[in-house]
């Protein structure tokens, strides 16, 4: 079963690869360095790149109260015709 990186890993993970090209290694091996593919790190790279650790915590804080919104508001759409049908009398 694959890992999953929490966020604010994956922000440090890049920073090492960072590090790593800065004093002189490929970007290959410094992706090698850190134990994921070079498909996960330019991955990583587009989605936490210009990203600080508290600003990642952040968005996905708020991914999960969206993620919560969505589910609440399907709810209430699904509820609202079944109710109109019962205030109609036609329950």
């Amino acid at each position: 079963m694959a890992k999953r990186h929490r966020p604010e890993e994956i922000v440090t993970k890049l920073r090492q690869v960072d590090v790593l090209v800065s004093q002189g290694s490929s970007v290959a091996d410094a992706i090698r360095s850190i134990g994921v593919t070079e498909v996960t790190y330019y991955r990583w790279r587009q989605e936490y790149g210009a990203l600080k650790s508290d600003q990642i915590k952040r968005m996905k804080d708020l991914e999960t109260e969206n993620s919560r919104l969505r589910k609440a508001i399907a709810d209430l759409t699904l509820d609202k015709p079944i109710l109109r049908e019962a205030f109609r009398g036609n329950f």
